[in-house]
């Protein structure tokens, strides 16, 4: 007789560890977002793991980490002159990020080693959530590397690696989101191939746009073209405008124009999809979690598209462009959550029962 493995019963403690760590990472990615906004992330010169979960707490320890701000770029170029006070504000949102980014890992760590103690985790979820703890450490080192890119030569850090690092966070949460929302119990469906390939899609899309997103911020390049429909007076720029730096694949993230423009039209192209994907739910008569999910991310991307012209024409002051930032988590939480209730269910994990097990029922002497 193949019975469900044992594990199966503790999914629900699973899903809710997976759930709290997920919602720790969305508050790393807003406290990150706020940290590149305000050009803090340079702030702290030095990668120290494990010592570095202190801060400065003497006069003289504040005036030792200001001494080694000074000696980058950012500081002699940018914010010569700063006072001490304002280097303490710049070291507390790079401080804030990093210590959060230490509790993500100790909260995914932690209770997983107990799960596995206990025998709570699945065979075939183990490998897994060990790749996701993996992905994890890569993003702190690259995190690091992010940061190490602007300390020489550099006011700011080179927006290849943010872009990178946004990105990978980003698919890490969505990742950890996905395997949570996988561990609910829901009954299959049968539905149309065409949704699963386009919700899919829209949130693979979601995810790229995240990515050009870090783009324009790495290169400030929300603070030029700030006009809407029209970049730089035209819905289509020149070639020449758009190609001018050689290797001409440079343009892609080197040209503030470019690099706009792209994000102008992969946003376009977001709307357009994930509407269309709505449309083909609510002709189909569905009801329920598809037809929610697929509503609701018609509205967000929606709502975002609006929140980032906004955002644009008014030069991207440090509100709007935050919201912009913490809206894109939403609408790739809707977009992961929407995606997973329309793929397939994989089947429980099994056992095979004992001999015993097969001829003595349960309960009986």
């Amino acid at each position: 007789m193949i019975q469900p493995h044992p594990a199966i019963a503790r999914r629900p403690a699973i899903r809710a560890w997976l759930y709290a760590v997920a919602a720790l990472m969305v508050l790393t990615l807003v406290v990150g977002g706020a940290t590149r906004l305000t050009e803090s992330g340079l702030s702290i010169v030095e990668w120290k793991p494990v010592t570095g979960v202190l801060p400065p707490l003497s006069q003289e320890a504040w005036q030792a980490e200001f001494s080694k701000y000074r000696q980058i770029p950012q500081y002699r170029e940018l914010n010569r002159g700063m006072s001490l006070d304002r280097f303490k504000t710049i070291y507390w949102w790079e401080w804030s990020h990093r210590l959060l980014a230490r509790l993500v890992g100790a909260a995914f760590l932690l209770p997983f080693l107990v799960f596995l103690w206990r025998g709570w985790v699945e065979p075939g979820l183990k490998v897994w959530l060990w790749t996701l703890f993996g992905g994890g450490a890569l993003l702190g080192a690259v995190g690091w590397w992010m940061v190490s890119s602007g300390l020489a030569g550099r006011v700011s850090v080179s927006p290849y690696r943010l872009g990178f690092h946004l990105t990978l966070a980003c698919a890490i949460y969505a990742a950890i989101l996905w395997t949570a929302q996988g561990l609910r119990p829901r009954e299959a469906e049968p539905l149309p191939p065409r949704w699963r390939r386009t919700a899919a899609g829209l949130a693979v899309l979601v995810l790229f746009q995240i990515y050009l997103g870090a783009l324009v911020a790495g290169l400030d390049a929300g603070l030029v073209f700030n006009t809407w429909p029209l970049i730089d007076g035209a819905l289509i720029p020149s070639a020449e405008r758009l190609w001018f730096e050689s290797p001409a694949w440079r343009n892609l993230f080197e040209n503030t124009l470019t690099v706009q423009f792209n994000h102008r039209m992969a946003a376009y192209a977001l709307c357009l999809a994930s509407i269309l994907h709505a449309v083909d739910v609510v002709r189909a008569r569905r009801s329920g979690a598809f037809l929610n999910g697929a509503l609701a991310l018609a509205c967000a991307v929606t709502l975002q598209a609006g929140i980032g012209i906004v955002t644009l024409l008014h030069q991207t002051p440090l509100p709007l462009a935050l919201l912009h930032q913490v809206m894109g988590i939403v609408v790739l939480t809707i977009a992961v959550v929407h995606a997973e209730r329309l793929s397939p269910r994989r089947e429980p994990a099994v056992v095979a029962a004992t001999p015993l097990e097969t001829s003595v029922p349960r309960g009986t002497t």
